[in-house]
């Protein structure tokens, strides 16, 4: 499968949690994130998906265009305390892409899937941004994979929120995401740490995350 069907795939996996009734009944409440409700953390989830359509229409930028690791190394948001003023404003955009309700939301990204069921396979792997990046681009199978590792990852916030079991994900998306989780925790460690915590319980660090 190439990278735009395993977003696809993914996305529709997480509109399938994201329309339970159990997102519904706890819609008000915190989440397992701290400072984030349900409903804040379903809108984010939510946003992984629902900016595309716009990005793909808008004209290509001349700003420079990086590979997915040095955008990430540029945007240095992984070390943010969770108080810093970037991730207050990821929570907010979350709550207002939510403030419609649960009903609401499911019906715009189902729309927003179905077309990009129609766009995204044809499109060419033009650069895209969004504007509070920064002032550069990354190509579109890379921003994709970007998505496909914010999909898994708060599809799992979300189900442990409301107490349901995390969807099942296809292999060759949870590759992809583990790959580059794994990537991105090279950065922030030392590689025999890795090694050790996936070869050798008794030595393994107790740290290994990418953020």
């Amino acid at each position: 499968m190439t990278t735009r069907e395993d977003f696809l795939t993914a996305a529709r996996t997480a509109l399938g949690l994201l329309c339970r009734d159990e997102v519904a009944r706890n819609w008000d409440g915190p989440s397992a994130l701290p400072g984030f409700g349900v409903s804040g953390l379903a809108g984010h989830l939510s946003y992984q998906v629902l900016p595309l359509p716009s990005m793909l229409s808008a004209p290509v930028g001349d700003e420079p265009v990086v590979p997915l690791a040095e955008h990430y190394a540029r945007a240095g948001w992984t070390d943010l305390d969770v108080d810093s003023d970037f991730h207050t404003r990821i929570r907010a955009g979350g709550e207002k892409l939510a403030s419609g309700g649960h009903a609401a939301l499911c019906d715009e990204v189902g729309r927003t899937l179905d077309e990009l069921g129609k766009s995204l396979p044809g499109s060419d792997n033009r650069p895209v941004r969004m504007p509070h990046w920064g002032p550069w681009a990354v190509p579109l199978d890379e921003y994709l994979l970007s998505r496909l590792m914010e999909l898994v990852v708060h599809s799992d916030d979300l189900a442990v929120s409301v107490g349901v079991d995390t969807p099942e994900f296809p292999r060759a998306v949870n590759e992809a995401v583990i790959g580059l989780l794994t990537r991105m925790a090279l950065d922030k460690h030392r590689a025999i740490d890795l090694v050790r915590a996936l070869s050798r319980k008794e030595r393994a660090p107790r740290d290994i995350t990418a953020f």
